[in-house]
């Protein structure tokens, strides 16, 4: 196990109806005017954005409203947010929503502290040293921002997807009533699951050694997703399953899933050009992409992949070809996502083959490599992403 710092100072409240309690926790965290940043309408039509606004109003706490996040959400949006914060004086930073309020939110409090152009940190490793406060009331179960350093959002010039990660921009507070999801329609409940799992994938797949502890948490959070979406998928009222998906979401990515050990990230790296130049549903995207570097990957370390079969999948091991457990495993995982109504081709996200040569330069690679479980080299994802062409699923 390698050393680490853990830090994770987000205040979970949990639970129904929690998000009446918004006015006293923002004046808690330190609020005193607030940016409210939502997304396209069901938190309007739901009334939730209403029941904010009340417990604000009741807790004296004056507010300004930034509507209209995209899925992907765009910069210029942000820049708007940005210039409310600058002119009227705002403090606090809310959002309601899922993955793209609260990264849009997150941008916003950096750039509302920044004289430049708050891009100049998305994708670039420039350090955050300064951010608005950032709170927030989740909405669907998925990106695990509620609890994480990490915002990432698109730059629609060039239509470019990136990510920065500080501290500073760790929410004080995150709401996660279960209720709020069971109105979510199967796909997107689906995605937002493949996102989770995704999460402590990237973590699991490690060459560090001795873990056992985290590989654990890993494989319990695993299970305990294959076990939860079926049936919220074939039940969306089942507050129970709901919640425990919702919770497996933010351990996913608040960082304990992950300390003290190696972690990859290359499926999202690939993933976000995907989004990015087709606008397909992250987690959809993820779907396609990860059993195809998985397959790719695997060799590195077969008794990791073992395990994964094994541990997740209840496979059953062959000792004398291993090779052929792991194989199955990612089989399994593969499965279990069309099982759940994911893709499987990058077709059915939108793509062409003739696009694979742009979304490989748009990495940035320069004929270099990246980091992570394998460095990949720009024909490894040029490989990877043609093994999810239809032509070659199906074969």
């Amino acid at each position: 196990m390698n050393d680490f710092n853990f830090f994770s100072p987000t205040e979970i409240v949990f639970g129904k109806k929690r998000e009446h309690e918004s006015g006293s926790l923002i004046k808690r965290h330190g609020g005193s005017k607030v940016l409210i940043v939502y997304g396209k309408g069901s938190a309007v039509k739901s009334g939730l954005i209403d029941r904010v606004k009340l417990s604000l109003e009741q807790a004296g706490i004056p507010y300004f409203l930034l509507g209209g996040v995209e899925p992907n959400p765009k910069d210029d949006l942000i820049y708007k947010g940005i210039d409310i914060c600058k002119a009227e004086g705002v403090d606090f930073l809310y959002a309601v929503g899922g993955g793209s309020a609260i990264d849009s939110a997150k941008a916003v409090a950096i750039g509302a502290c920044y004289d430049g152009d708050f891009w100049d940190f998305y994708g670039t490793g420039k350090p955050v040293e300064k951010a608005l406060p950032v709170g927030v009331i989740l909405t669907i179960a998925a990106a695990g921002s509620e609890a994480s350093g990490s915002s990432v959002v698109t730059k629609k010039e060039g239509l470019l997807k990136r990510d920065v990660s500080s501290n500073l921009i760790k929410p004080k507070f995150a709401i996660l009533n279960p209720q709020l999801t069971c109105t979510l329609p199967a796909y997107q409940t689906a995605c937002g699951a493949t996102d989770i799992m995704a999460h402590i994938l990237e973590r699991y797949i490690s060459n560090t050694s001795d873990v056992q502890t985290s590989d654990r948490i890993c494989e319990g959070l695993l299970l305990s997703m294959v076990e939860e979406v079926p049936k919220v998928i074939a039940n969306p009222e089942d507050y129970q399953a709901r919640a425990n998906i919702m919770w497996a979401g933010t351990l996913a990515h608040n960082g304990i899933a992950g300390e003290g050990r190696a972690q990859d990230w290359n499926s999202h790296r690939i993933e976000h050009e995907l989004s990015g130049l087709y606008d397909c549903a992250h987690g959809a995207g993820l779907a396609v992409v990860m059993p195809a570097w998985m397959k790719h990957v695997y060799k590195r370390n077969v008794p990791l992949f073992v395990r994964f079969a094994t541990r997740v999948f209840g496979c059953t091991e062959d000792k004398e070809h291993p090779n052929k457990t792991a194989e199955e495993g990612i089989a399994c995982f593969r499965k279990f996502l069309t099982s759940i109504g994911m893709p499987e081709t990058m077709e059915e996200l939108g793509g062409r083959e003739e696009d694979i040569p742009l979304l490989v330069e748009k990495l940035g690679l320069n004929h270099g490599k990246t980091g992570g479980f394998v460095a990949l080299s720009e024909a490894d994802i040029t490989e990877i992403l043609t093994s999810t062409l239809e032509k070659n699923v199906r074969k």
